[in-house]
């Protein structure tokens, strides 16, 4: 299905009153932003899934790079799907994945695939309800290589979803190599990251955190993005994963954190 690339497109989301976008990206042909409410939430390239343009999406994807073996298909759960950004790097860097994208929103779900179809072959299913529903009913049971957990929009994200109980009920899906992945947005005094990197120590054998250099400053607002595993990552993989990018930026674990841990 070609879409128009001049055209934007609208949808109302009804269940959170407000419009979502697909706007098309002046600089980039073939790509395209998700907006909800004047907000931009996503950026993705149909044309060229393997191309990742935001930073926190990129950190992302970096890790999912080094999980098992190159190219081997990997079986992972998304919470929470915005554009399907990464549902799709996957689908084209790691043929034969099996992937399954939560989301309580059916309207952008429908929206972003009828204005930016899946392809034909991608394995991905996808489930309209509360993420932490269905990992604590639907999914009792099922093990992933990576569950993505990226609903965050802050520290007035869903309390729910903010407990520390749900990182525990996301461990209990993952394989023993497995990693959650955890994209926190906060600004100063950055009290939400904090807690959630507390949360995640007191359920996982290694936590590290991602993020561009300036905001282990903690001055300026932006993204971390949290691993938890059981199966630690050794110095090797990390500086492999340091090395990824996007620059500046670094990947800290263990006492490199004590900044972060300050109230």
């Amino acid at each position: 299905m070609n879409v128009p690339h001049h055209k934007t497109h609208r949808r109302w989301l009804s269940g959170v009153g407000q419009h979502a976008d697909l706007v098309p990206d002046t600089w980039i042909p073939g790509a395209w932003v998700l907006s909800i409410g004047g907000a931009e939430q996503s950026h993705v390239n149909p044309a060229a899934p393997g191309d990742i343009f935001y930073e926190y999406l990129r950190r992302t994807a970096n890790h999912l790079d080094l999980l098992g073996s190159p190219g081997s298909p990997l079986s992972v759960l998304h919470l929470g799907a915005g554009a399907l950004t990464l549902a799709r790097y996957l689908d084209a860097t790691r043929p034969g994945s099996t992937q399954l994208a939560v989301d309580s929103e059916r309207e952008l779900l429908d929206f972003v695939t009828e204005i930016l179809p899946l392809p034909a072959e991608a394995n991905l299913q996808l489930i309209i309800a509360d993420a932490r529903d269905v990992v604590a009913g639907k999914l009792a049971g099922e093990t992933f290589d990576a569950v993505i957990l990226d609903v965050f929009a802050g520290a007035d994200a869903p309390e729910h979803l903010r407990a520390d109980e749900f990182h525990r009920e996301i461990r209990r899906l993952l394989t023993p190599a497995g990693i959650s992945l955890v994209n926190v947005g906060d600004d100063p005094p950055f009290a939400f990251i904090r807690q959630q990197i507390r949360a995640m120590e007191e359920t996982y054998r290694q936590v590290t955190v991602a993020a561009p250099q300036d905001l282990f400053e903690l001055r300026a607002p932006g993204n971390f993005i949290l691993m938890g595993t059981d199966t630690a990552w050794d110095g090797s993989r990390l500086d492999d994963l340091r090395g990824m990018g996007p620059h500046p930026g670094s990947v800290l674990s263990g006492v490199d954190l004590d900044d972060l841990r300050k109230p």
